[in-house]
């Protein structure tokens, strides 16, 4: 009998933090259900003619903090004998990164279930696709002009400023018209007016409330949030920046937001991804390597992993 084949498409796994890593959640979900675990990183897949081609090592992952993985053997494969791909590589989303999509699509014209989409990948942005949902989202520009940024900022008084293609709370500024550095802030983090560049308007809830992830899963939620609320003297709700983590039920408003763009993920073939919700508004959705499994297997017991796997298997060609 041929044992199934999954790849992870991600960063060195050696460098994870494993009691907090999604892609460790779903290596141990794929061996728990048979499957035979690869991984590489983008240097690792390639396009010979149209055949989606991979140069993969073996990994065998272990639920321990101080020795999460084993590597074996690296083999050559063609991508299409693959029954799955977790497109699981962190930001920035940049134009290598798009490159790699159309490997991956190759793969998933082949059979192989690609996950997220590839072109899902493409189209939805975890900023600018936002602007699909303006019923879920705070008052939001997305601009090159210095003006036009200032402007907002003169409009709104208190503003979030982020690059479109970072993670973790990086390069993200709170800002305001009394703050005599928002100028270098916008030309930072602008590259002078070369860059789209987001910017928000501050909700104030950040602080007491947190920054609430939220996963989907075939466009259904977790019913779950997992708060990040910031370090004192902070205003990034990410982990990466020292944010504490509590669980909550989803409130009504979060559930409305779900129910609004659950479908427009699952039409994308964007299996699994992750939303950021401050007070009553959708801040990110994101589609790349969305995190909080382990924290919310862990505070809730659902085996969120499980999930996915379930949603993953129906797409199947051996199901």
């Amino acid at each position: 009998m041929n044992v199934k084949k999954l790849a992870v498409i991600m960063d060195p796994i050696q460098n994870i933090t494993p009691h907090k890593d999604s892609s460790l959640a779903m290596i141990l979900e794929a061996q728990a259900r048979g499957f035979e675990v690869f991984c590489g990183d983008l240097d690792d897949i390639w396009l010979d003619k149209d055949v989606p081609r991979g140069r993969l090592t073996k990994v065998t992952g272990f639920d321990e903090s101080d020795h999460w993985f084993d590597l074996g053997e690296t083999v050559e494969l063609n991508l299409g004998d693959l029954e799955v791909i977790l497109m699981r590589k962190d930001p920035p989303f940049d134009i290598q990164y798009v490159f790699s999509t159309y490997v991956l699509e190759q793969a998933q014209r082949l059979g192989t279930v690609v996950v997220n989409h590839p072109q899902g990948l493409r189209d939805a942005n975890e900023k600018a696709f936002l602007a699909w949902f303006p019923d879920c989202v705070p008052a939001t520009l997305i601009a090159r002009s210095l003006d036009q940024m200032r402007e907002f900022i003169s409009q709104h008084k208190k503003v979030v400023v982020k690059p479109l293609d970072m993670m973790g709370g990086r390069s993200v500024f709170a800002t305001s018209v009394e703050d005599g550095n928002h100028n270098v802030i916008l030309e930072t983090v602008s590259d002078y007016g070369k860059r789209y560049t987001m910017l928000q308007q501050y909700i104030p809830e950040i602080s007491k409330s947190g920054d609430r992830r939220i996963l989907l899963i075939d466009g259904q939620p977790i019913p779950f949030a997992l708060a990040r609320i910031p370090a004192e003297g902070d205003h990034r709700g990410n982990m990466d920046a020292g944010a504490r983590v509590e669980v909550h039920p989803l409130t009504d408003r979060e559930q409305a937001i779900c129910d609004q763009i659950g479908p427009r993920l699952r039409d994308k073939g964007l299996l699994f991804a992750g939303i950021d919700i401050i007070g009553n508004y959708m801040t990110e959705l994101n589609v790349t390597s969305p995190t909080g499994i382990r924290e919310l297997q862990r505070e809730t017991g659902l085996p969120i992993a499980g999930h996915l796997f379930d949603a993953i298997l129906s797409r199947c060609r051996s199901n």
